[in-house]
């Protein structure tokens, strides 16, 4: 199973809004190497929902739950996108100035690549963050 950090703005879908909802499918992404990897996901990977905007935290969990598919949103049928289900809420939310604050991080894409929407999270740092909003 691999690791994975999406990011969504929160005023245009959050991670109460995927609680809600069950479920929901991950796309809109453009970015090519965002693409690369959501092209690399696959069903069963665990995801942290990053919410963008004023929040800049880690928020909750989410599971893939199927492979990736053809992005609906994108006519040109390049995309692809994937569906996802919540697991849990983090008990308290990891910020960007947190991870930041934080040396293991220091070589992470949500550091070097702040714009990047979808980025691998490597086990290491999946269970830094893990502890962090467990707190």
């Amino acid at each position: 199973m691999a690791r994975w950090l999406f990011k969504e703005e929160p005023e245009a879908y959050s991670f109460a809004d995927l609680a809600r909802d069950g479920s929901t499918t991950w796309s809109g992404v453009a970015n090519a190497l965002a693409q690369k990897h959501l092209r690399a996901v696959k069903k069963g990977d665990h995801v942290f929902f990053y919410a963008t905007g004023k929040l800049k935290s880690v928020v909750g969990v989410m599971e893939v739950t199927a492979d990736p598919t053809p992005d609906p949103a994108d006519p040109a049928g390049k995309c692809v996108a994937v569906t996802v289900k919540p697991l849990r809420k983090l008990a308290s939310p990891v910020t960007l100035a947190t991870i930041k604050a934080d040396k293991a991080f220091a070589s992470w894409e949500l550091v070097k690549q702040a714009r990047l929407s979808v980025m691998p999270v490597p086990d290491d740092l999946w269970a830094r963050i893990e502890a962090l909003g467990a707190e």
